[in-house]
């Protein structure tokens, strides 16, 4: 990966443990954070999304299987969205944008995601079943936008479905876990189909983000959050979406 110096930065690979460790108590595989930090340490756009891609297959796949375990996991519910998520999220792992188109939407996807963690929806306690037809457009949106970004989609999914009343906080978390981890999947093939290259220095982001998963894994069981850290880092993806758009 090009960062702004040679060799690798002990504390970029910190920032990315701490992503992972933050996004993975609740429930999220990170790509959003990992887009932050690797957009303020100037990684080449082209690396960005891949190694993002890569970073939440590997997170959420222990935090998906946390609540799988747990019972807190509805695949009645999931499949409507991933049935659409899914191919979505193949054509958008494929497409290659132009490195300022891809600034821009990454940039907007950070804003975003940095406005879900500062301001926090609370759920009302009431469960509402929503149609299946509006289930399979979100899930082909942010399915979309996952394979083109790298953000895996939870980081949207998760607000949505508790300001709509469709799940219970817990529920929430479980169904964003897998959500992020088929459409990761989905976009790490639609990119390999399309014979894009590969970060050099993934194996180093995917020891990072483990790491930091152990810690979020702990948190997640502890049933605690930690509220400060979140909104940090949501300051944080703010600082990192204007680098992006102040670098076009």
């Amino acid at each position: 990966m090009e960062y702004p110096h040679t060799g690798h930065s002990f504390w970029f690979l910190v920032l990315i443990a701490l992503a992972a460790a933050l996004y993975s108590s609740v429930g999220q595989g990170g790509g959003s954070g990992y887009l932050a930090v690797m957009a303020l340490y100037g990684v080449a756009p082209a690396h960005m999304k891949p190694a993002a891609l890569v970073m939440n297959v590997f997170v959420t796949s222990i935090v998906w299987y946390r609540y799988y375990a747990g019972g807190e996991f509805n695949w009645r519910f999931f499949w409507p969205f991933a049935v659409t998520s899914i191919p979505m999220a193949f054509v958008g792992g494929a497409l290659t944008l132009h490195a300022a188109a891809y600034r821009v939407i990454v940039a907007l996807a950070l804003m975003v995601a940095a406005i879900r963690i500062l301001w926090r929806p609370v759920h009302a306690g009431r469960i509402r079943q929503p149609g299946w037809f509006l289930i399979a457009v979100i899930g082909g949106v942010l399915g979309l936008v996952s394979g083109i970004t790298g953000v895996g989609g939870g980081i949207f999914l998760s607000p949505l479905l508790l300001l709509l009343g469709w799940c219970s906080l817990r529920e929430t978390f479980a169904l964003s876990s897998g959500f992020i981890w088929v459409n990761s999947v989905a976009g790490i093939s639609g990119y390999a189909v399309a014979a894009n290259p590969w970060p050099p220095d993934l194996p180093w982001l995917v020891a990072a983000a483990l790491a930091g998963t152990v810690v979020g894994v702990k948190i997640l069981a502890g049933r605690g959050t930690p509220q400060t850290l979140q909104r940090i880092l949501g300051v944080v993806l703010m600082l990192a979406a204007l680098r992006m758009l102040i670098a076009i």
